[in-house]
């Protein structure tokens, strides 16, 4: 009698041959080493002899015992045949396995192996307990107007999400599984006929070019497909909300779900999606239009505000009106620490609040940043760290910073006005001028996907500009973005959709 082969070998490799149960038993419990957690279950009738075997704490027990057992007793007169119980058994889900592999990795997976001894192979039948919470709202994402509901952790949950908002049947998913060990599914989604297949090519080639033994979730795969994992921006965006990914998806964008994660990657993703919000869609487009500017300029000035004061007050007076120049030499007369100092030690003390505030209770983490932030500040005015002035100057650009929708972006964004204060200090106004130059070039060598980072600035495609910089008429954005490279690039005849019709026509 031949027995089973161990190991990632292919079935089409070996041939199928009967295995004893004993010895069936004892080669499972020695490739999945879990203990008392494995468990198994005999059924005898006249010569014949049947074996569940499952991970007790993984499967559906009820599932167990009123779909696969009992109708299995009830059937007397039906011979034991793998062939026979797989159509007896009420279960969609059922595959054959005759690889030892193949056995542990779906009992892992929380399916029972359902084995006739002396059949050339057995049955698994996934009857897994899922681990699924409730929908609930974006925590990382709000927003005031459009849908709220969030991803889960559940693959099939997110699976049906997506499927809710895109009722096409172009709608593609392709399955691939990372992690030597691990071995969590992944999903590649698109929309055929809108989607590049050379992007969709890209995604698929990093995936399964990935060797690693296990991946904790969607953020951390986005940083193994990075096209430059050195970089402080992120090139690939994770969002929790399913609205985002079906505008993203009709747009020519590919998104990446993953098992066991609440969030999803798409890409590309150029510099200025990360400064989109899906309200943006929802609200009025001169509206839309508005909140977008005031978030870039927020975020340009939440870079510039805190270097500009250390590199005026460090080198250039002269730029200062003398009004103000009255009043900065007042505030900073019983400051003893030159200006890159004082501006480096609050910018530290505003990232250490907003991190307790983070990693504390809800309520107990925003009393502790609001009271925290007064406090701290009115005691080092009071004291003399620092100048009153640096205060609203550091709480401006620490306000403008929380504007940007992708919190990965925004935290990037604060980590880089720490050398930039630094150089200021160092150089003035030549420093600022040497980190923006030094910013400016590491964004243009930049990738997503493939596509350049800062377009539709670099290289300049004004038509995608609508989708970037402004938010104009639905009306007008008859294309979809250049960037991504379309296959239909049309979403509408240009012509109808600024034509103007009445009720009665």
């Amino acid at each position: 009698m031949f027995k089973w082969l161990s190991g990632n070998k292919p079935a089409e490799e070996s041939k199928a041959h009967s295995l004893e149960i004993e010895i069936l038993k004892e080669q499972i419990q020695k490739e999945l080493n879990v203990g008392t957690d494995l468990a198994y279950r005999i059924l005898k009738k006249e010569q014949e002899k049947l074996i569940f075997c499952f991970m007790d704490s993984a499967i559906d027990k009820n599932q167990l015992e009123e779909f696969i057992i009992k109708p299995i007793q009830m059937n007397t007169e039906v011979q034991w045949t793998s062939e026979s119980l797989a159509k007896i058994i009420p279960i969609a889900d059922l595959s054959g396995a005759n690889q030892i592999y193949e056995v542990v990795d779906g009992v892992n997976n929380g399916k029972v192996y359902i084995y006739v001894e002396g059949q050339p192979f057995g049955i698994l039948a996934n009857i897994s307990k899922p681990l699924v919470r409730g929908l609930e709202k974006a925590e990382t994402e709000s927003l005031v107007y459009g849908p709220k509901i969030a991803f889960t952790e559940s693959l099939s949950g997110n699976i049906n999400l997506l499927r809710n908002n895109i009722k096409t049947s172009d709608l593609c998913m392709e399955d691939l599984t990372i992690g030597s060990r691990s071995k969590t599914k992944v999903k590649i989604v698109y929309i055929k006929g809108i989607a590049d297949e050379e992007i969709v090519n890209t995604f698929r080639q990093r995936i399964r070019d990935l060797e690693v033994d296990y991946v904790a979730g969607t953020t951390v795969l986005g940083q193994y497909l990075d096209g430059n994992s050195w970089s402080v921006f992120p090139q690939l965006m994770t969002t929790e909300l399913p609205d985002r990914i079906s505008i993203a998806l009709f747009r020519g964008k590919v998104a990446v779900l993953m098992d066991r994660s609440p969030d999803a990657l798409y890409g590309p993703t150029p510099f200025f999606t990360f400064f989109e919000s899906t309200e943006d869609v929802y609200l009025r487009w001169n509206m839309g239009l508005f909140l977008r500017m005031l978030r870039l300029i927020a975020t340009f000035l939440s870079v510039l505000l805190t270097p500009a004061y250390v590199a005026v007050l460090t080198y250039h007076y002269e730029v200062i009106p003398s009004p103000l120049l009255v009043s900065l030499g007042e505030s900073r007369s019983r400051v003893p620490f030159p200006p890159v100092f004082e501006a480096l030690l609050l910018e530290f003390v505003i990232e250490l609040l907003r991190e307790a505030g983070a990693r504390l209770p809800t309520k107990v983490g925003q009393t502790m940043g609001i009271v925290g932030g007064i406090v701290i500040g009115q005691a080092a005015v009071e004291a003399g760290f620092t100048s009153n002035i640096l205060i609203i100057i550091i709480a401006l650009s620490a306000l403008g910073s929380f504007t940007t929708p992708s919190y990965i972006m925004g935290t990037a964004i604060r980590m880089i006005r720490f050398p930039i204060i630094f150089l200021a200090g160092l150089w003035g106004g030549i420093g600022l001028m040497i980190s923006f130059c030094f910013i400016l070039i590491h964004l243009i060598k930049l990738e997503t996907l493939g596509s350049p980072y800062l377009t539709p600035v670099y290289p300049l495609r004004i038509k995608d500009f609508g989708y970037s910089f402004f938010r104009i008429p639905l009306q007008y954005l008859s294309h979809r973005p250049l960037t991504n490279r379309t296959e239909d690039n049309n979403r509408f005849p240009k012509m109808k959709g600024r034509k103007k019709k009445d009720v009665d026509e």
